[in-house]
């Protein structure tokens, strides 16, 4: 790589650069994870629980077969074989969830179900296919129904195969003991963590909630899919990724349709969404156009001062306006409005750029409202050589995000598309970003970079 800016550059015309590291840290100062409430199971799903959650019960309970067939004492199967079965006397059915259990005794066998408990005096079980299945027949390929002959319950059964001592029994506590540390606080809940809730009893747990977030785009040209464009109109993209994005880092995304280039109306639309709001994403409208509105529209949401340039001490009703030493994403916003101090970022409206601010600031923020720890709130990151057939270029003073694919196997890196922040296409095939650092202005092939993981 070869460098010829400074890493840090401080000032930009009359106003101060903010470096990717320092705008992270000033978001993630604001934000406090929300406070933890009790939900049913299926409603704490992508959830992070705050309690360490011991097993009250061992699991299984007791012990109880693993295959449909018959429950034996070890001794009287031993040596048997199709030639000399060993013929036991059946003294009832065992199904999943019986009560009242039958005593097998020397020379007696209980049919029994996957899943149903082992019953008093049997040691062990055989499978169904290892027995003639009651019929007096050869091996049974499967259990004949309850319903359909409850004769099988009774009468003989031949054994063709011997047993060892707890041969398909799952043992009591086999999974998990009472008193075991069942799941740890700082979990993130899903599927299998709900199941083994619902295994050990518990209807209900103590986790922080996903956040909610609200995306909305601004823009008077953008149009919603599935509707004809007219002269000068193009679809709105950047609601839908940043939905998507949203529901992806783990938070409950609210999407609201493009908003006009009309302070009052964008001003009015947050207005009404913060009822509903842990956190408020906005695209387009930052920068320094004649239609760019977002600024204008907050300075006075929840009586909000809009603060252009430094804004080091962001807190409730005050929003800063800033340039980032970063490629795409140069204007961003930030703060938080309303009277609950509800954070608020500002993302620029290229697609690309908005998409990569998201990435970089408003996923560690909604992570850092889920109570993640900090090893979890920024995406993964890996080092990897550079597969290009030219050097790439970056400008000086500025950290780089260029789209890439990422190849775990080789551990390299290639492009994908420009650098434009308007390449929807090449974002849709990347699976990762390129990191060139703010001194950096050329990147030879052959390079190790760093590779932000996406997805």
């Amino acid at each position: 790589m070869s460098s010829s800016a400074p890493q840090h550059p401080r000032l930009e015309g009359d106003h101060r650069l903010w470096s990717v590291d320092e705008h992270l840290a000033d978001v993630l100062s604001a934000v406090r994870p929300l406070e933890p409430i009790e939900l049913q199971l299926l409603d704490a799903q992508g959830c992070v629980l705050v309690e360490d959650v011991t097993v009250p019960v061992a699991l299984p309970p007791f012990d109880n077969s693993s295959m449909d067939g018959y429950a034996v004492r070890t001794a009287d199967v031993q040596g048997a074989s199709e030639e000399f079965p060993a013929v036991l006397t059946v003294v009832g059915d065992v199904a999943a969830g019986s009560g009242e259990l039958p005593t097998v005794g020397p020379g007696e066998a209980a049919r029994i179900m996957t899943g149903a408990p082992l019953p008093p005096g049997a040691e062990a079980v055989v499978p169904v296919e290892w027995t003639d299945g009651g019929t007096g027949g050869g091996a049974a390929a499967g259990m004949t129904p309850a319903s359909a002959a409850p004769e099988h319950a009774g009468g003989e059964v031949r054994v063709h195969r011997a047993a060892e001592a707890r041969a398909h029994v799952r043992a009591r506590g086999s999974d998990v003991q009472a008193g075991d540390l069942a799941l740890a606080a700082g979990t993130i809940l899903g599927p299998p963590q709900i199941a083994l809730l619902a295994a050990i009893g518990r209807g209900t747990v103590r986790v922080r909630p996903r956040p909610r977030v609200v995306v909305m785009s601004t823009g008077s040209e953008l149009v919603q899919p599935g509707e004809a464009l007219t002269a000068g109109t193009i679809y709105d993209s950047n609601s839908f990724a940043l939905a998507a994005a949203a529901r992806d880092a783990g938070a409950i995304a609210y999407r609201v349709g493009a908003v006009a280039d009309d302070a009052d109306t964008l001003r009015a639309t947050i207005e009404d969404q913060l009822i509903r709001a842990d956190l408020l994403v906005t695209t387009g409208g930052v920068s320094v156009g004649a239609y760019d509105v977002v600024k204008e529209a907050l300075s006075s949401v929840g009586h909000s001062d809009v603060v252009e340039g430094d804004g080091e001490d962001v807190d409730g009703g005050r929003m800063d306006f800033r340039k980032l030493a970063m490629q795409p994403g140069k204007p961003q916003g930030f703060g938080t409005i309303g009277p609950d101090h509800t954070p608020l970022l500002a993302l620029p409206g290229n697609p690309v750029s908005s998409y990569v601010s998201f990435e970089l600031f408003v996923r560690p923020a909604i992570r850092a409202l889920m109570g993640l720890p900090e090893s979890e709130v920024r995406r993964p990151s890996v080092r990897a050589v550079l597969s290009a057939d030219k050097a790439l270029g970056s400008p000086a003073g500025r950290r780089q995000f260029l789209r890439g694919t990422y190849d775990a196997e080789n551990g390299t890196v290639s492009p994908v598309g420009g650098s434009g922040s308007h390449l929807i296409a090449a974002l849709a095939h990347a699976n990762s970003l390129m990191v060139v650092p703010e001194d950096v202005t050329s990147v030879e092939p052959g390079t190790e970079l760093e590779v932000i993981l996406l997805g």
